[in-house]
């Protein structure tokens, strides 16, 4: 593929990633590293252009989120510190091990969390906690599971979240802002590990998921708390179903 039509594919691929990804809080990752592995990269050089890339993406879409009032700074600290840790032991053991077994361990945790949120999403009439807190082992287990599978942040952190009753928009807004934080930690670690990215890839990555970001904090605003709730079970479920197909295929 001639590197002009290789740098629209991934512009394309970007803006579709992150305007997802804008909306339901997941998905950027896991779109991404799925094309750069369908291309052909070792699964360490796929998960650390997505890396290099989120740490521009999630930075756009992170300012549209705080813009937008879906960002709050008590729970940015309890996910962002202990992410970096995760995230720089999973850029290391990534680069040292095989990926697969992480994402058919994260699949069981998936299938389940997205029924979970299918039935919570039946039941709630509205979320009310506008100001949420988070375990502080959230964003470990998540920045390390995101470094190794090549997605994962803001499948676990959001999911998890929004069970416990946080308002979808905030959750959304703050984990944007968060992985921004981790995925430029895991980028220093990746540079390290595995080199300099895939420039091309990286780059249409960036472009398409910058333009995409403001529509994507906009959409998370204004869609009601039930629907966000649905539409992240269905992803989390898409997302669990994927590693189930890829691994038994």
């Amino acid at each position: 593929m001639p590197p002009m039509s290789e740098f629209l594919t991934f512009l394309a691929a970007g803006a579709l990633a992150q305007l997802v990804d804008g909306a339901l809080g997941m998905a950027f990752g896991v779109v991404s590293a799925g094309i750069l592995l369908a291309l052909g990269l070792p699964p360490a050089l796929a998960s650390a252009s997505v890396h290099y890339a989120e740490t521009f993406t999630c930075g756009a879409s992170g300012i549209s989120h705080y813009f937008a009032g879906n960002v709050r700074k008590r729970l940015l600290l309890l996910l962002a510190l202990p992410g970096l840790v995760g995230a720089t032991i999973g850029a290391y053991v990534v680069s040292h091990v095989p990926a697969g077994w992480m994402k058919l361990a994260l699949t069981p945790y998936l299938l389940g969390v997205g029924v979970f949120l299918i039935l919570r999403g039946a039941k709630q009439a509205r979320a009310t906690d506008d100001n949420p807190a988070a375990p502080r082992w959230l964003g470990f287990v998540a920045g390390l599971a995101d470094t190794i599978g090549g997605g994962g942040w803001s499948a676990i952190n959001v999911t998890a979240l929004i069970a416990r009753g946080a308002t979808p928009r905030i959750v959304v807004g703050t984990v944007h802002v968060a992985k921004c934080i981790v995925s430029a930690a895991a980028s220093v670690s990746f540079l390290f590990h595995v080199g300099p990215p895939h420039i091309v890839s990286v780059g249409g990555l960036i472009v398409g998921g910058m333009v995409a970001a403001p529509f994507g904090a906009l959409f998370a605003r204004h869609v009601p708390a039930r629907a966000m709730t649905w539409l992240a079970a269905l992803a989390v479920l898409g997302l669990g179903l994927n590693n189930m197909a890829h691994a038994f295929g």
